[in-house]
């Protein structure tokens, strides 16, 4: 394993890394000003928002934490680096899954290939697209593995299906944290069997599915709903 950023090498070494977004589709500068003093309080690792310049140049002056930045776009990912992003993410996916248009493991190669020319002294995280098979996102990380990205993250997915047998189900806080995590810690599982680089976990974790997710092979819980609800 290998980070330019040597204040989160320790974390992701151990294990022991939290990362708080603050909603990758929120551009509303008072809402992440909220979110990103959770993490400080809270101890977090490192903030993660929409990649958008301004909003970057901002929060770097009013936060010590490494901020990462998502984003489908190469160079709109470099243009936040330039103006002060510590590390980036080829992410952001719900705003597309909407719109029923999905990424293919060759078109999220390219974007991480193009990524890492651009930027050879940053930290690169790369989602694994949770609409690829799992098979498919097992040969996307080995060849990003091969090309430099630091670190993958796994991502659920909406899943009603089950919303009955949950209601009365007796044990229905526990059914629920696993429930609206499971691909995700299902494919942090299987990848982690395959690579060496650290995984990042994120879908509605909760305290009792984030240590799951740790014993599954993660290094790093990524948390959204539960903080921006505050």
């Amino acid at each position: 394993m290998y980070l330019f950023n040597t204040q989160l090498l320790t974390g992701f070494k151990f294990k022991k890394v939290v990362k708080i977004i603050s909603g990758l589709n929120n551009f509303n500068l008072v809402n992440i000003l909220k979110v990103v003093k959770a993490p400080e309080l809270s101890q977090a690792s490192y903030i993660d928002f929409a990649a958008n310049t301004k909003l970057v140049r901002i929060l770097r002056s009013m936060t010590s934490l490494p901020i990462c930045v998502s984003s489908i776009s190469p160079t709109e990912l470099y243009n936040c680096v330039v103006s002060g992003a510590n590390l980036v993410e080829i992410g952001n996916f719900d705003c597309y899954y909407k719109n029923n248009i999905f990424f293919s493991g060759e078109q999220l190669f390219k974007l991480a290939e193009e990524t890492c020319n651009l930027l050879k002294d940053k930290d690169i995280c790369v989602t694994l697209a949770s609409a690829l098979s799992l098979d498919d996102q097992v040969k996307l990380s080995i060849n990003l593995e091969k090309i430099g990205v630091n670190f993958l993250q796994t991502e659920g997915f909406a899943n009603t299906a089950n919303d009955n047998f949950v209601k009365n189900f007796n044990y229905r806080y526990i059914l629920e944290s696993v429930s609206n995590s499971f691909y995700s810690l299902f494919s942090t599982y299987v990848v982690s069997r395959f690579v060496k680089v650290p995984i990042i976990t994120f879908s509605k974790l909760d305290f009792l599915s984030s240590s799951i997710a740790i014993s599954f092979g993660a290094s790093v819980i990524g948390i959204v709903s539960n903080v921006s609800q505050q």
